[in-house]
């Protein structure tokens, strides 16, 4: 994506009042254009048009995550000839970062863009929705949604909160994270205090460190200042537009935490109730749009970016060692079976979890045989 273009998005949002995504000159590049604020509690019907307004835990002008909700919107306005309008609102813009969920579940926004594992604290059952650490990959997660029993499963836990949700983004694999200090052995995590939410999080803790669940627009400072010595976000082309590598120069691979993390769209569920079967779909199908367009993007924009680090700013990405992946695979494990079947797991986070692993252990077969074995051949003939 062109900076110009973010940059467009950025203002348009900064403007208050949300936004209207259209696209730009080239076609491709979902933009945005200011509309009238709408009464809380929407959808805001006039003249025959439905005005959803969506909350999101991005950061105004954010390449790749807060492009996605625009994509939706696009497409949403653009399969239904314009009846269906969403205004997308910023990080802080409408509600803050991690208030989408209780402001679309109450009905004071129609609809959240975000991650499912910031909700762990409603239910831990959210986590397997975006990533837990060893789960699966992009590939993997859509097919357990999609085709695994896993939407089925997704929406009977949203409806307890009044909101039905689809995935509607994936950045793919995330790498390790930043640190200030090299990570030579699993003694370098006791005392770090690091940016990782979600189940990882809980991976950073029992190897003896801390880990604080900051939202993206407070990692950079809290970094500065030497509140965290290390963050985790998504990946080349996101940490580069942060200035992670100014701050916390060792880059490390891979990561452990999210594999494949899926982001998604949670809809009020009284508004949901109240469309028409082919305003669901449209919604249904803008979703999946977004959903498999981010995760090419990513792919593409994640390998300029890391060039970008490497030739522009001196960064080599490092890897952990085998001793440490064996103990963060050991420990991942055991927190997500704790997390999914211990004693504290609810009923639905304890099918959640075996619906998950079931899909998850049957995959692995046909993921390490088919991706797996390929990118070790290429690897070995072109080289690292």
């Amino acid at each position: 994506m062109k900076r110009r273009d973010v940059l467009l998005a950025g203002a348009a949002l900064a403007t208050g009042g949300g936004v209207t995504a259209v696209l730009s000159k080239d076609k491709k590049t979902p933009v945005t254009s200011k509309s009238n604020d709408a009464a809380i509690g929407a959808p805001n019907i006039i003249k025959g048009i439905k005005e959803f307004r969506m909350a999101t835990s991005w950061p105004k002008d954010f390449p790749g995550l807060g492009i996605m909700p625009l994509r939706f919107a696009k497409a949403l306005h653009d399969m239904s000839d314009g009846r269906l309008q969403v205004k997308v609102f910023a990080a802080g813009e409408l509600v803050g970062a991690l208030q989408c969920f209780d402001a679309t579940s109450t009905g004071a926004a129609d609809m959240y863009h975000a991650a499912e594992y910031y909700w762990q604290g409603k239910s831990k059952a959210f986590s397997f929705f975006t990533a837990v650490p060893l789960g699966m990959t992009a590939a993997e997660i859509m097919g357990w949604v999609e085709f695994g029993g896993g939407q089925e499963l997704w929406d009977e836990l949203s409806a307890r909160f009044n909101i039905k949700a689809f995935h509607a983004g994936n950045t793919g694999h995330q790498t390790g994270g930043w640190f200030k200090k090299k990570m030579n052995s699993l003694e370098d995590f006791k005392g770090l205090t690091m940016r990782m939410p979600g189940l990882g999080g809980e991976v950073i803790r029992r190897l003896g460190g801390n880990a604080k669940g900051l939202p993206g627009g407070e990692i950079y400072q809290a970094l500065q200042s030497g509140v965290i010595q290390a963050t985790e976000w998504v990946g080349p082309w996101n940490d580069l537009a942060f200035g992670f590598y100014r701050e916390a120069p060792y880059y490390y691979a891979p990561g452990f935490h999210e594999p494949g993390a899926a982001l998604s769209v949670g809809v009020n569920l009284d508004v949901w109730n109240g469309l028409t079967a082919s305003e669901q779909a449209m919604i249904k199908t803008a979703c999946k749009s977004a959903n498999d367009s981010s995760l090419g993007e990513y792919t593409h924009e994640n390998a300029k970016a890391l060039q970008t680090l490497k030739l522009e700013h001196g960064i080599e990405p490092q890897f952990f060692s085998e001793d440490i992946m064996v103990e963060i695979g050991r420990v991942s494990d055991e927190v997500v079976k704790d997390f999914g079947s211990g004693e504290k797991a609810d009923e639905i986070t304890r099918r959640i979890y075996d619906s998950y692993k079931t899909a998850r252990d049957s995959y692995r077969g046909w993921t390490e045989m088919s991706d797996g074995q390929y990118i070790r051949a290429r690897q070995a003939a072109l080289g690292r």
